[in-house]
C-alpha cells in the first residue's frame, strides 16, 4: 500500500474530498469533517476508530493515540505498514463510516448556523436586535 492508493481509497466514498492543510497533511473529509489525514512529506497516516477499536490498535507497534485527536478515539500509524491492506481498508471505511453519520444527523441549516456562531459570528436576526 501507498500513499496513491490511500489517497484513490479515500476518495472513493460518497461526498469525499481532500484538502491540503498544514503544510504536508491531506485531510480527507465528508461534510468538511475529516475522517482521514495522510502525512506526505513524512509518510504518516490517521484516522478515526471506535472505542474498543482504538484500545486494541495502540498496543501494536507503530500505532499510537494521534496527537491532539487521540482523546476523540483517533489512531496514528507511524508507517503505511503498520497494518494489513485488507484490514487498514475497513477500518478507513468504519471512519468515514462513523464521521459520516455524525455529520448527516444534523439539519443542514443547523450545520451552517452552528458553524458560523463557532466562529463569533451572529446570524442576521441576532445582529437586528
Amino acid at each position: 500500500m501507498n500513499v496513491a492508493e490511500i489517497r484513490k481509497f479515500c476518495l472513493s466514498f460518497p461526498g469525499a474530498t481532500e484538502k491540503l492543510q498544514w503544510d504536508d497533511a491531506l485531510c480527507f473529509k465528508v461534510s468538511g469533517k475529516m475522517f482521514a489525514v495522510l502525512g506526505l512529506d513524512n509518510v504518516r497516516f490517521t484516522f478515526k476508530c471506535a472505542p474498543e477499536t482504538f484500545t486494541q490498535l495502540i498496543e501494536r507497534e507503530d500505532i499510537d493515540p494521534s496527537p491532539y485527536l487521540g482523546r476523540y478515539n483517533w489512531v496514528i500509524l507511524h508507517r503505511l505498514g503498520a497494518l494489513p491492506w485488507n484490514e487498514m481498508a475497513g477500518l478507513i471505511q468504519q471512519s468515514y463510516d462513523m464521521v459520516a453519520a455524525k455529520v448527516s444527523r444534523k439539519p443542514a441549516s443547523t450545520r451552517t448556523r452552528s458553524k458560523k456562531l463557532k466562529k463569533g459570528r451572529t446570524t442576521r436576526s441576532a445582529r437586528k436586535r
